[in-house]
């Protein structure tokens, strides 16, 4: 399965999609990036004269990248071209640094778990001069 073919499974669209590309991608991990555009509908209220990605948005992007795109790679021969079914059942994350409006960001995702469907993964979210933004750990069940 392809990069592009994993792109295609998700089951996000625009506005909400937070997967730009993925750099890496193998039966332990994936790395991938999105640009935070200055036009993105959150930062009208977050806040006020001074966005900031939110928080909870950062940490869609780490499930995106680091779970969702990991566990259609590890479905990859169940799916068939299937959308899969998939529910966050667990996170937590640390945030360290702020995200603002034109960043790029990187999430490293390191699976550690992938047993009956449920992936957990410790991730950590990367600004462009390599400095830690957030990290945590993300746990998921997928079901193709």
């Amino acid at each position: 399965m392809n990069v592009s073919e994993i792109i295609a499974l998700l089951p996000y669209q625009k506005p909400f999609l937070f997967v730009d590309g993925i750099d890496t991608i193998s039966d332990e991990g994936v790395t991938g990036h999105y640009n935070f555009k200055k036009d993105e509908t959150f930062y009208e209220g977050h806040f006020k004269n001074n966005p900031i990605t939110p928080g909870v948005i950062l940490t869609e992007c780490m499930a995106q990248i680091g779970l969702v795109c990991l566990g259609i790679y590890l479905l990859k021969d169940e799916l068939k071209g299937q959308n899969p079914q998939i529910a966050l059942t667990s996170n937590q994350i640390d945030f360290y640094l702020p995200v603002l409006p034109e960043e790029k960001v990187t999430v490293v995702s390191e699976k550690e778990v992938f047993r009956f469907n449920k992936l957990k993964c410790k991730v950590k979210l990367l600004n462009e001069k390599g400095e830690l933004v957030a990290r945590g750990i993300i746990s998921g069940m997928l079901k193709a």
